[in-house]
Parts: structure tokens; C-alpha cells; sequence
């Protein structure tokens, strides 16, 4: 971020202090710190986005490939974009690797599985090369094919649905700016689709049913319309007043009184100036509520059209449209034959992505808003009027489908409900509600991954079970003939505790799912006739980690925050040690901070563990799978409690005698690398260490330096830079810098955009300052997510050396 940098959401001005004139020597990928263990591990972690942006999209998970097709229906008014705001594909040299079976890595990590149409060959990301890379193989077989060996990493895929292509987002350089690409199942015919101009950034939306176009998202100039001669403002129609929010003439939702303020979900941006899908807008007909006590949408009346000021059927003028900072979703041809049709705008946006489009191609269900403040939308095609709208549960952006006519939509919701459950949403032939029922649910546990078969008849339903996956399927009945209703369903048997995604329901090989587990590295596994099978390509459980030093099974801890809050967390024991000797002990506290602590290997807790530390890795308050509330409780000044959750979670490992009180560490990334921050300034005496890999320092920089769409999520989740001022300044760690007593290590990838390097710079600067160690290990070709197996060993063994040194173990 450079100086005087203009802060994404208030327009304001900000410096960021130069950078600290040393930093940590970055260990060398020839020469790195031993492992105990004695071989060197490739982590083979799935992606799985932070909340607040992992990059230009906030989220960037793949598409399960069944989609609709939108028909040439659709008017010219509406389909006919500026060339230069849409995206072209550019076609690239073919990179395919050779078309042989390479000889794998001991142990890598295969997950984002998508199966093409025949239900017998499998895209996934693989890292057995070093890096995230798009590969292909059989179900039952052995044999894999590289199909971009591009040094870039691969964050989703998703095959077509008829089997032409593999569409694939990629992060060039490692950074948070991502493209979207096409290639065909043999490797030629590579091309960009969207998020190829400099500073652009796009990921993947569903295909069309016929496998015509791809959805793409594209952060860019967007939409806006200019305003109409003689148009009164008014609270709807007024001029922004802030740069990054919305112009409000692209609004599809009026909003009622005292919407801005805080409802135990979320702190909402910008008054009557909030952004909201377009351009075309507001709920049609005035139904479509959400109904059953959910929270109303409050849609009504009509929005303006694209692309000049007109009257529309009803005689209200329509504004003329110009260009604006936001996000587009676009449906695109790979072959770039047809132009790129528009499907939705959205302005001062922090996500917006496309779900599922009908068979015939009326409806289209999109994901938007900000974290806490997701909704489902279903939007007419024709007119790109929203018809539906209910509010969806965070965590996985695949939030639904519609049947197969399209008279029921199936949703993941967590609409007037503290757990996520299956909606079925009757629609009539125009897309508006019907009414609407919730078709199946759990008292204490949250509804994670749905998924439904092509025929629209079985659905898999993964459920978070306090970390852990419980995987059923049921069938469905559409209202086609019925009321939409579920049953009977069984439950499927799970070979490892955490269902990360479920690309096929049915099929030759039964349903397929992409596995993770305290025991092994990600893999993908097929279940025909009900029997759970390895793909012979995914790593074998025994190839986790070298001989000798097996996994650690977690234990779960359960234990009270200091105002009485329950909390959970998983506790990892080092082998040797007798179960009433305390122990060196590293707290890690996750990102998000919506993100959850599941039982699945993690080689950095491998690696502290084997040099004789525990670790124990706590879900404090804000965190995911404990229901809506707890995801709020640190809202506004809740996020002071949560600190406190860091410093009630270590007395806990102290009291119970798990841990020696003289030597606790602390550490995190993203969000956990704020609470190690704050931890330490907030509770001095209480660890010996912290490392703080990517964490924000200072809110006040974070916000003037962060990407705009991210800014305008997190507000919603830390407060906003104007109005909560005050109350950010308050929880910044750099606010108590002065009360900093113990060695820090920050950890940061050059080229993360989402928490900029100067939060770390800051913050050891300020340290050093004050005459306390501290080092700062920049990560080189990364950004907020550390992709690459040589980067991730580097921080691992860095990390583990640096506490291991300080604890005096």
C-alpha cells in the first residue's frame, strides 16, 4: 500500500510508515531448519478461504459444474454490455505436462475434486509438484495428467457439463488477484476467460446445463446509472456519500427504519447509501419474503434496466448506466463464439457469486452480501429482476439448487435459526415464492455441504458435528407433484472425520467426496455400493508422514470463557509424555474469525509436536459451528471478551495441569495473528512467545491498505473506520504496543492484499523500538494464503525453531 493510500471505504487519506530496515533472514529452500522426522513434508492443505477475502474475491471456492442454460431470449437491452467492461477469453499456450504418471511426492494432498459427466474421471487440485496444480485421473485408476504446469496456484475447478472443458481459478505469482481459465480434459486449448487485465480479479460462478458458458465473477468497473433530469433525491435516490458504497440508484433492496444498526448479525455499512445486487432490481410482484419467521427481505417495486434511460412496461423512468467500482457476473463462452451476458451487478460489493441457473434458463440463484449478511437471490434472466431473497448461512458459497423444472429451490439457510438447515422454497412459473418449509434440520448442529444429484431426486447433506462431518443422503421430491419433502435417507460411513466437498451425489461410482482427517493429507474417495475407496492417486493414510513418528489424535477440551460463555477446542498431546506432566505448550488460534478448528493433520502441529511441544487449538467466540449467536458474540465490543477467550483458554491448559504455565506460546495466521497481537499486549506476562503470521496491527492501516471489497466485508464483522473510530482504535494492538513484553515473530507473504505486509512491518518495528527481539519472515511469490510446499515448510520450520528456542525446550 503506498503512502497516502485512500482508505476503500471513507475516501480518507493514510500513511503507512516506511518499512522496518531489517528483517528476518528467510531460511533458504535448499538449507532449511531439519525436521525431526527426517524427511521433509509437503502439506497438502485445502484452500479454504477466510471470510474477509482471500484475495480479490472474497471467496474462492469451485463450482459443481450443473447449471442451466440461459436461452437467446434473453432482450438485447439486457445482454448487450460495453465491450470494454466484459470479459474475453485470450487463448495461452498449451502447458499440459506429459501424458505419463509422474512419480508422486511421498505425501501430498489431493482435494476441490469435480467429476465429469460420465461420472468416471475426476479434475482436483494436487500439490505433489510443490504447488497447487490442475490435474486429471480416473476414479479406479492410477494414471494422472498435469494440465497446467504454470507455476500459478490452482484454487477451484469445476468440469462442464458436457465434458469439454475444466474451467479453473488461478492466483498468478501466489497473489490475492485471481483469473479464471479453460482447458480441455487433454491438456490443449488453454485460455483466460476473465481476470486477465492487470489488476483485474475474477473466480468461477456454476455452468450452464448444456455447458455452453460459464459463469465468471469480475472484479471491475461496474454498472451505475447517471442520473435522470428531473428525479428528486431522496433517501433511495440520493448521491453517495462515500466513496466505496453504493450509489443507491443501483439498490434492489429498500431498506426498513434502523436497518444500519447492530441486530446481533452484523454492523451494516453506509446508512441509506449500502449497495445491493442489480443493476436491474427490486424484487418484482413484492413477493418473496422469506417468510416462516425468517428475516424479511423487505423487497419491493422495480429497478432500473440496462442500458439507457428509459420507460420500462409500467412507465417509471429508467436511469442511464455508467461506471463504477464493484463486481459483475457474466455468463462466458469459452470458445469466445457468443458476447459475455450479464446477470448481476453489485456495487461496493463484498461477494457476489453464481449458484445455479435453471434448465430452461429463467432463473438464476446468486450468493451476495458481506459475512453475516449473506442472502440467497433468485433473479429472472430475462429482465434481471430478483425475485426471491432469504438470508443464507456463511461458510460454503454453494448454497443451493433448483430442481429440475425449477419449481422448488433447495437452500442451505440459516434464516431465524442459530444452526443452518435445508429449505425448500416453492416457486411459481415467474420465480417468486410460493411459500416456503424447512425440509430437514439438526437441534444442535449446523447443515455444512449440500449437494443434490443431477437427476434433482438424492441430495448429500453434510452436517458439523462439534468439528466433525456426519454425512446422509436423502432423497428429494420437488413440488411439482408435491409439497417438496425429503426421505428416506441414510447415513453414509466416513473413513476420515471431515467432508470438505461433495462433487457427485450418484453416478457409476456412487457418490465422490474430497476427505480430510486427523490421520492423513486431503484426499478424494468414492463409495460404490456403499464401500468407501481411496483413488489409488490420493495419498495412502500410512504416507502421512515418515515412518516413525505417527499422527497425534486429537482430544476434544470443553471448557468456560470468563463470563461464563461455553468454548471448545481440540488439544494435541506430544508422544512420550506422561498424562500428569505439564508440558510446553503453543496455543494456535485460527483466522476467519468465522473459521472453525476441525480434526484434520496439520503439519505445522506435526512439526511442533515432534520437537516435544503440545498444541492446543481453541474455537473462541466468533468462531464457526457452535450456531449464529456464538458467531456474533464478538461483535462490536465483544471482540474484547474474545480476547479474553485466548487468556481463559490458556488458564484452562494451565489448571488442569496439561500445561506448564513458564512456557506458553501463542501463534496464528489472518485473524489469529490480530488475537496473538492483542493477546500479548492485552495479557503481557501471560506467554513467553507469540508468532503472528499475516495479522492486522492496527485497524486504522489495515482498512486504508486492504482490498475495497474486503474492507467492505469486514466492517461488517470489526466496525466501520468512521463511525466505530474510536472502538477500533481501542482494539488495535499497536494502541498497546508499550505493554509488549516478550519476542514477537511476524510471518507475511510479499503480496497479500487482504492484510497488507505493513501490519506485520508496523508492529515489529514498534517492537524493536522498544528493545524486544522481533523478526519479520516475509514469504516471497505469496499472498494472504501460503500456497506453495517450499513457503509453508519455510514457515513451519521457522516458526517452530523461533518457539522451541524461546520456550527453551
Amino acid at each position: 500500500m503506498a503512502a497516502n493510500a485512500r482508505n476503500p471505504l471513507t475516501g480518507a487519506q493514510g500513511a503507512r510508515p516506511p518499512r522496518p530496515s531489517t528483517v528476518a533472514p528467510r531460511p533458504s529452500t535448499g538449507s532449511p531448519v531439519h525436521s525431526p522426522g527426517g524427511e521433509d513434508i509437503v502439506d497438502g492443505a485445502p484452500w479454504r478461504p477466510a471470510e474477509h477475502g482471500t484475495g480479490a474475491a472474497p471467496t474462492a471456492e469451485g463450482a459443481d459444474g450443473r447449471a442451466g442454460a440461459v436461452t437467446a431470449a434473453m432482450p438485447t437491452s439486457l445482454t448487450s454490455v460495453p465491450a470494454s467492461l466484459a470479459p474475453e477469453p485470450v487463448p495461452l499456450p498449451d502447458t499440459a505436462g506429459p501424458l505419463d504418471t509422474p512419480q508422486p511426492l511421498r505425501s501430498h494432498g489431493c482435494w476441490y475434486p469435480s467429476v465429469d459427466p460420465s461420472g468416471r474421471r475426476i479434475a482436483f487440485i494436487c500439490d505433489r509438484g510443490g504447488v497447487p496444480q490442475l490435474w486429471t485421473g480416473p476414479v479406479g485408476g492410477h494414471e494422472v495428467h498435469l494440465l497446467d504446469s504454470d507455476p500459478h496456484p490452482v484454487k477451484e475447478v469445476a468440469w462442464s457439463p458436457d465434458g469439454r472443458w475444466i474451467a479453473y481459478t488461478t492466483a498468478p505469482g501466489g497473489g490475492e488477484h485471481t483469473r479464471v481459465l479453460c482447458v480441455r480434459p487433454d491438456g490443449t486449448g488453454r485460455r483466460v476467460l476473465a481476470g486477465g487485465e492487470p489488476g483485474s480479479s475474477a473466480y468461477l460462478g456454476c455452468w450452464q446445463h448444456d455447458g455452453s458458458g460459464v459463469a465468471v465473477t469480475v472484479a471491475e468497473p461496474v454498472l451505475a446509472p447517471l442520473p435522470v433530469p428531473g428525479r428528486a433525491d431522496t433517501e433511495e435516490g440520493a448521491a453517495p456519500t462515500e466513496p466505496g458504497l453504493a450509489d443507491p440508484d443501483t439498490y434492489t433492496v429498500p431498506h426498513p427504519p434502523g436497518w444500519t444498526c447492530r441486530d446481533g448479525r452484523a454492523v451494516l455499512l453506509g446508512g441509506a447509501h449500502r449497495g445491493d445486487a442489480g443493476p436491474a432490481g427490486r424484487l418484482s410482484g413484492g413477493g418473496g419474503g422469506a417468510g416462516d419467521g425468517a428475516r424479511s427481505a423487505g423487497l419491493s417495486g422495480r429497478g432500473p434496466s440496462l442500458p439507457g434511460a428509459e420507460q420500462d412496461e409500467d412507465g417509471e423512468v429508467v436511469p442511464e448506466v455508467t461506471a463504477g467500482k464493484g463486481l459483475a457476473a457474466y455468463l462466458v463462452d469459452p470458445l469466445g463464439v457468443a458476447a459475455p451476458t450479464l446477470l448481476a451487478v453489485e456495487r461496493g460489493a463484498a461477494t457476489l457469486r453464481v449458484c445455479d441457473i435453471s434448465r430452461d434458463g429463467r432463473l438464476a440463484l446468486l450468493r451476495r452480501g458481506p459475512r453475516g449478511r449473506r442472502e440467497a437471490l433468485v433473479v429472472r434472466t430475462a429482465d434481471l429482476r430478483i425475485t426471491f431473497a432469504l438470508p443464507v448461512a456463511d461458510g460454503d458459497p454453494w448454497i443451493g439448487r433448483f430442481s429440475p423444472d425449477a419449481t422448488t429451490l433447495w437452500l442451505r439457510s440459516d434464516a431465524a435459526r442459530e444452526f443452518a438447515a435445508l429449505f425448500a422454497v416453492r416457486l411459481d412459473a415467474d420465480g417468486q415464492s410460493l411459500g416456503l418449509t424447512v425440509a430437514a434440520e439438526r437441534e444442535d448442529c449446523g447443515l455444512e455441504l449440500l449437494a443434490l444429484g443431477h437427476d434433482g431426486r438424492t441430495a448429500a447433506l453434510a452436517w458439523n458435528v462439534r468439528g466433525a462431518s456426519e454425512l446422509e443422503l436423502t432423497a428429494v421430491t420437488a413440488a411439482s407433484t408435491e409439497d417438496p419433502r425429503t426421505g428416506p435417507s441414510m447415513t453414509v460411513e466416513l473413513p476420515h472425520e471431515v467432508v470438505t466437498r461433495i462433487p457427485q451425489v450418484g453416478g457409476p461410482a456412487g457418490p465422490v467426496l474430497a476427505l480430510s482427517g486427523s490421520q492423513r493429507r486431503p484426499g478424494v474417495w468414492w463409495f460404490a455400493e456403499g464401500t468407501a475407496r481411496r483413488t489409488e492417486w490420493s495419498s495412502r493414510d500410512e504416507d502421512a508422514v515418515p515412518p516413525g513418528r505417527p499422527p497425534v489424535r486429537p482430544v476434544p477440551l470443553r471448557l468456560s470463557a470468563r463470563d461464563g460463555l461455553p468454548l471448545n477446542g481440540w488439544y494435541y498431546r506430544a508422544r512420550g509424555r506422561g498424562a500428569g506432566e505439564p508440558a510446553p505448550c503453543v496455543l494456535h488460534l485460527h483466522g476467519g474469525p468465522e473459521e472453525q478448528e476441525r480434526p484434520v493433520f496439520n503439519p505445522l502441529y506435526h512439526e511442533l509436536l515432534g520437537r516435544g511441544l503440545d498444541v492446543f487449538a481453541p474455537d473462541v467466540r466468533g468462531s464457526s459451528g457452535y450456531g449464529r449467536s456464538f458467531v456474533d458474540a464478538d461483535l462490536g465490543t465483544g471482540r474484547f471478551a474474545a480476547i479474553e477467550d485466548v487468556a481463559a483458554c490458556a488458564a484452562h491448559v494451565v489448571v488442569t495441569g496439561l500445561a506448564d504455565p513458564r512456557r506458553l506460546a501463542v501463534m496464528g495466521r489472518s485473524y489469529g495473528g490480530y488475537l496473538v497481537m492483542a493477546s500479548l499486549v492485552w495479557h503481557p506476562e501471560l506467554f513467553r512467545t507469540g508468532v503472528a503470521a499475516c495479522g492486522m496491527s492496527d485497524f486504522a492501516t489495515f482498512y486504508a491498505g486492504t482490498e475495497p471489497w474486503i474492507a467492505e466485508s469486514a466492517a461488517h464483522k470489526y466496525g466501520h473506520p468512521e463511525r466505530d473510530r474510536e472502538l477500533l482504535r481501542a482494539l488495535s494492538p499497536m494502541t498497546r504496543v508499550d505493554a509488549l513484553r516478550v519476542p514477537l515473530l511476524a510471518v507475511h507473504g510479499e503480496h497479500d492484499t487482504n492484510v497488507p505486509l505493513g501490519e506485520s512491518e508496523q508492529f515489529v518495528r514498534a517492537a524493536r523500538e522498544r528493545g524486544l527481539e522481533a523478526e519479520l519472515l516475509m514469504l516471497r511469490d505469496e499472498g494472504h494464503d501460503f500456497l506453495r510446499a517450499d513457503s509453508r515448510r519455510i514457515f513451519r520450520r521457522t516458526a517452530t525453531h523461533w518457539i522451541e528456542r524461546h520456550l527453551a525446550v
